[in-house]
C-alpha cells in the first residue's frame, strides 16, 4: 500500500507536469463561454429562454461528455504508457520497489483523477456560469442534480478509458492507439444509433447515463442494469490491461 501511495504520487506530478492539463483547462473553459454566450444570444435577440440556471450545466455535460472530456483523458492515458514506453521512462518507473500491479493501478488511478477533477472543473464553471446569469429558476434540488449527473458521468467516461488503457498495452505507437481509440469511439456511437438493441452494451452510449438518474420517473431496473454492465466491462478492462502489462518487455 505504501509502495502504491508512492507511485500514484509520482503519476499525479507527473500528470499535473504535462501541457495536456493546462489545454484541458483552457478548452473546458472556452466551452463553457461559448455555450454560455450562445444561450445569452437567443435569450436576448429572440426573447427565448433555452435554459435555466441548473440546467445549462446538463446541456454542457451532454457536449462535454462527449467530446472533450473523453479526447483529452485518452490522450493522458496514451502519454501515460505508450508516451513512457517510446521515451524508456516505464524502465525508470518499474526500477522503483513498487510491484508492476502497483505501477499499473496508479496509472489507472490519476487517469481517473483526472477525469474526476475535469468533471468537478467543468459543474462549477457550468453552474457558476448559469446561477449569474439564469437565476431564476435556481434551487437546491436543481444543483443537486447537477452533482448527481456529473458525479456519475464518472463510471461511463472511465470504463472507456480503460479500453483505451488496454490498447496502449496491445498496440506499441501511441499515434496508433489514438486512431484506433477514436474509430472505436466512433464505430460503437454509429452502432448504437443504428441498431439500438446494441445500445445497451456499449460504453459508449451509456455517456448519458446521467439522464436516468435524474428522469422524472426513475427506473431502478436500467439504473442497475446499466450499472452492472459498466461495472462487469471495467473489470474485464482493468484485468486484461493489467495482464498485457504485466507480461510487456520493457
Amino acid at each position: 500500500m505504501v509502495g502504491f501511495k508512492a507511485a500514484f504520487q509520482n503519476e499525479l506530478f507527473k500528470l499535473v507536469k504535462r501541457k495536456k492539463m493546462n489545454a484541458a483547462a483552457i478548452l473546458a473553459i472556452l466551452a463553457v463561454v461559448i455555450g454560455q454566450v450562445a444561450v445569452s444570444a437567443v435569450k436576448h435577440g429572440f426573447g427565448l429562454r433555452l435554459v435555466g440556471g441548473t440546467e445549462f450545466p446538463l446541456v454542457v455535460l451532454s457536449a462535454f461528455s462527449y467530446t472533450l472530456l473523453p479526447l483529452f483523458a485518452a490522450f493522458v492515458a496514451i502519454d501515460m504508457f505508450n508516451g513512457e514506453y517510446s521515451s524508456n521512462t516505464m524502465k525508470l518507473t518499474l526500477t522503483r520497489p513498487v510491484s508492476r500491479f502497483g505501477v499499473f493501478s496508479a496509472k489507472v488511478s490519476a487517469i481517473a483523477s483526472f477525469i474526476a477533477v475535469n468533471l468537478a472543473f467543468v459543474m462549477v464553471l457550468s453552474l457558476t456560469a448559469g446561477l449569474i446569469f439564469n437565476p431564476t429558476s435556481s434551487g437546491w434540488l436543481g444543483v443537486a442534480r447537477v452533482f448527481l449527473s456529473y458525479a456519475v458521468t464518472f463510471v461511463p467516461v472511465f470504463v472507456f478509458i480503460l479500453l483505451v488503457v488496454l490498447l496502449a498495452n496491445l498496440v506499441r505507437g501511441g499515434l496508433s492507439v489514438f486512431f484506433l481509440s477514436v474509430l472505436l469511439f466512433v464505430a460503437f456511437t454509429f452502432l448504437g444509433i443504428l441498431v439500438p438493441a446494441s445500445s445497451s452494451f456499449l460504453v459508449t452510449s451509456m455517456f448519458d447515463w446521467h439522464t436516468l438518474w435524474i428522469a422524472e420517473k426513475l427506473s431502478g431496473f436500467k439504473i442497475v442494469r446499466q450499472g452492472l454492465i459498466m461495472g462487469g466491462l471495467g473489470v474485464m478492462l482493468f484485468t486484461a490491461g493489467y495482464m498485457l502489462f504485466d507480461r510487456k518487455d520493457i
